[in-house]
């Protein structure tokens, strides 16, 4: 990830190393594949790389859940406790993400889902690599020198720089501490906004004195 931009974007975090199946890959292949790759989803994919579906663990078990049902009468559409390819397992269509996506529209679209991970994809649908919510996390693996020069890059160069001049800003475990002399309190809501917009910045605190209350 470019420590010296902000904010990063899915492309920046995202797996670019991922394995999909193709739509007539068979329940024992796509079961193999995922204990082979380590993963609980497979993005499913039509011409190569255009990603049309997601078949997870859960479109698997549906099988095992039904094992002692009745067979599905002669004729009956295929459900996903009869289904044998990854075509007829898959949830469709893929919720997907693109690379240029910000890390919290990401979070917001698994969270609004409820799945784990999202295929990267371009603006045509061919899949570009997976993100996951312990990639959405990298972000606070940043060293707080990296995180304490991008606040003061934000802060002190995009909000009247001279009222900066004398404000110190540390941080610590993701930490943000700004502290010392600002002109104007009423910056402060302002200022609270911007530093959280930087990636890695897990909460910020004040310790400040004022020259006009």
């Amino acid at each position: 990830m470019n420590a010296n931009r902000h904010p990063a974007t899915v492309g920046d975090v995202m797996t670019r190393e991922v394995v999909a199946v193709a739509m007539g890959t068979s329940f024992k292949e796509i079961v193999r594949t995922m204990e082979r790759w380590k993963v609980s989803a497979l993005p499913v994919v039509a011409d190569g790389t255009r990603v049309v579906g997601v078949v997870s663990e859960a479109d698997l078990l549906r099988k095992e859940e039904h094992r002692e049902n009745d067979a599905p009468p002669i004729g009956a559409g295929p459900d996903k406790a009869a289904a044998v390819r990854a075509e007829q397992l898959m949830t469709a269509p893929a919720v997907t993400v693109h690379d240029d996506a910000p890390l919290a529209q990401a979070a917001r679209t698994m969270a609004l889902h409820h799945v784990k991970r999202l295929p990267v994809v371009d603006e045509d649908g061919a899949l570009r690599g997976v993100v996951s919510r312990g990639d959405l996390l990298k972000v606070f693996l940043r060293a707080d020198e990296d995180i304490a020069r991008d606040v003061r890059d934000v802060v002190a160069g995009g909000l009247l720089p001279e009222a900066w001049q004398l404000v110190e800003i540390e941080a610590a475990d993701g930490l943000v501490t700004v502290s010392g002399l600002l002109a104007d309190r009423s910056l402060v809501p302002v200022v609270a906004r911007m530093v959280r917009s930087v990636e890695g910045v897990v909460d910020v605190r004040f310790d400040l004195t004022s020259s006009r209350m």
